[in-house]
């Protein structure tokens, strides 16, 4: 029996046409990141997606007989995402969105044939290509977890321990600043000599997403201080310790999709040391500030 000729009921009839919709919004979404990808190879891969998923809302348009346009909105969403976090991250967080589909094409099966088919190809296929993609900035994350873990730890440490100690938030942004400044070349330059050294031959992209991630780190953590009056050094530090968590909690997220790399266990653990460090300095701070009877 034809797609169009055969009776379908009303639940079944609703899920295929959310199901069209998707397909198409997918295809869509697909085209708009191989725009944007410069690799040959990768370009390829997505326009290749691109394609199945047009195929796979073509036989669905059988059975519904109606059109469906793209969501302009997820479109701008998913392309916006792959900007700023890259078009791995922004696959595969759309992929994820899909993991209750399995079910779904399972109960649809029972009517429409095509059903268990494309949800193999969506499966096994599509996921079997998007794991082709080599995407350049993830060949740079130890470079960037380097270099934000680095800063975290040692700023959050260094902040905490100054905010007590100097009980200034314009001295101890000052004092932040020029620490982490000089830290950042200090990081950037150990890590193109640890990439020359081992015959890397993008020593200096290395060390730039090193230099970047903790610059970005440093700003962030100093902005309290910059931003509240001076005597309000306590507020200026739970804010500093907010951030830092929130920064731990995005990247770690981040490196976690891209990489397929447990969540939990490695926000905890990079929280866990950041949080520690701090507390210790914290307590550093003040008893330097009382055993040397400074008083500022």
């Amino acid at each position: 029996m034809d797609g169009s000729e055969q009776v379908l009921s009303l639940k079944t009839m609703k899920i295929i046409l959310k199901l069209q919709q998707n397909e198409i919004t997918e295809k869509a979404i697909y085209l708009s990141l191989a725009k944007r990808v410069k690799k040959q190879t990768d370009k390829d891969i997505l326009i290749r997606i691109a394609r199945e998923e047009g195929m796979h809302g073509e036989i669905w348009s059988k059975y519904t007989q109606k059109k469906r346009k793209p969501r302009f909105l997820k479109v701008f969403f998913y392309t916006l995402t792959s900007i700023i976090f890259g078009y791995t991250f922004a696959i595969k967080i759309m992929e994820k969105g899909e993991e209750g589909a399995k079910e779904i094409y399972e109960q649809l099966s029972k009517e429409v044939p095509e059903a268990e088919k494309i949800s193999q190809e969506e499966e096994q296929h599509e996921l079997a290509l998007i794991t082709l993609l080599d995407e350049e900035r993830l060949q740079y994350v130890g470079s960037m977890v380097l270099g934000l873990n680095d800063a975290l730890v040692e700023l959050t440490g260094t902040l905490a321990g100054l905010s007590f100690a100097l009980q200034s938030n314009r001295l101890v942004a000052l004092s932040g600043l020029i620490t982490g400044i000089s830290a950042t070349l200090s990081m950037a330059s150990s890590e193109y000599l640890a990439a020359r050294s081992e015959g890397d031959s993008n020593a200096v992209k290395s060390s730039l997403y090193t230099g970047i991630m903790y610059i970005f780190a440093v700003i962030c953590l100093v902005l309290p201080y910059l931003l509240l009056p001076s005597d309000q050094y306590l507020a200026a530090l739970i804010i500093m310790l907010i951030i830092v968590i929130f920064i731990i909690f995005v990247f770690t997220y981040y490196i976690s999709v891209a990489k397929d790399l447990p969540f939990k266990k490695r926000f905890k653990e990079m929280a866990t040391i950041s949080l520690t460090v701090a507390a210790l300095s914290f307590v550093v701070g003040l008893l330097v500030k009382r055993f040397l009877g400074i008083d500022m």
